[in-house]
Formats: C-alpha cells, sequence, structure tokens
C-alpha cells in the first residue's frame, strides 16, 4: 500500500471545510410540485441529470426527485401517470437538506446518515440555491472544478423508450434526431 503524501491530507480537509455553495452544482433544472409525473420524467431525460429538485411556487424546495424513482413509477401505463403528480412521489418525512453555509464535510456527514447520494443546498432565505451531489465531492476531492454548465446544455440522444410503453419487437434502439 502507498504510503500517503503529507500534502493530500491538507487538500482533503481543504475541501472539506469549504461551504456547500462552493461545491454545489447551482445551474439545476427544477419542477413544481403540482407538474405531472410524466413531465417530470421528460425533464430527467432531456437534462440528463439524476435528480430533480421539487419546488414550490415561491421557490421553496419541497425535496428532490432521483431518477430510479420516476422510472420505476412511469413504468405504470401511460393513462394512469396523467393524473399522477409530482407530489405524490415525494417522501412523507421531509427530506435531508444542507445550507449554502455549512461545509462539505456536514454535506457528506448527512449524505452518510441518511444514505442520501445528493441534497438539495438552500440559501438563506431557504430557497433552493443548488444540489450537492456525492459525484461533486468526490470532483472537488480530485482537483476537478464545479461544473458550471447546466446539465441540460449537454447534447443527448432522446430516449427510445416512453414511460408506460414498452419496446417494440426487434426494436435495435435507434434514436431519431
Amino acid at each position: 500500500m502507498e504510503e500517503q503524501q503529507p500534502g493530500a491530507v491538507h487538500g482533503e480537509q481543504e475541501v472539506l471545510a469549504r461551504t456547500a455553495a462552493v461545491v454545489m452544482r447551482a445551474a439545476v433544472v427544477t419542477i413544481d410540485v403540482d407538474e405531472t409525473v410524466l413531465v417530470a420524467w421528460e425533464l430527467l431525460e432531456r437534462s440528463g441529470s439524476r435528480h430533480l429538485p421539487v419546488v414550490h411556487p415561491d421557490g421553496r424546495c419541497a425535496g428532490l426527485l432521483d431518477r430510479a424513482d420516476v422510472a420505476v413509477v412511469c413504468a405504470a401505463p401511460a393513462a394512469s401517470l396523467s393524473g399522477l403528480r409530482v407530489r405524490d412521489l415525494l417522501p412523507a418525512r421531509r427530506s435531508a437538506l444542507v445550507h449554502v453555509e455549512q461545509t462539505v464535510r456536514r454535506a457528506a456527514d448527512i449524505m452518510s446518515y441518511t444514505e442520501a447520494d445528493a441534497l438539495p443546498v438552500l440559501d438563506e432565505d431557504g430557497r433552493l440555491a443548488g444540489v450537492l451531489a456525492a459525484a461533486d465531492i468526490v470532483a472537488a476531492l480530485a482537483g476537478r472544478p464545479v461544473q458550471k454548465e447546466p446539465a441540460d446544455m449537454r447534447p443527448r440522444a432522446p430516449s427510445t423508450v416512453l414511460p408506460g410503453l414498452p419496446p417494440r419487437r426487434g426494436y435495435r434502439g435507434t434514436a431519431v434526431p
């Protein structure tokens, strides 16, 4: 096993001492609590994001949806999804979160305790400021800069399977531009 260099510990401590505001992704796609689950799926697909913050009309954060959770719900027939709202997918208990001035170490502790891989980050007024994912913390520890470009700006092929609809037999998944 390699011996750790003295400067490495200092760098890790420095990253963990940063505030969540420094490491989080500020450019995130959000969805309103009253929007449909189908729109949530579409936003996740178009943005390429793994997490979708849910907000109230006044900007307060209601929670964070995970792509996998939305995908499971969207496996139901499309007709049954039309009346299902994003608020119906949020857990009954309040989601874990972090504030912009809290440290990355505190956020990592919360993530570890709650087994969450991402947290909404709130500003001083309690409104959504961004999302801090475990991948963002790892990238900061690796010395990579914070991702400034919104996830929805990355080019992405359209989904080949729509929620509630099984793929056609023999369909090979070729994306149509």
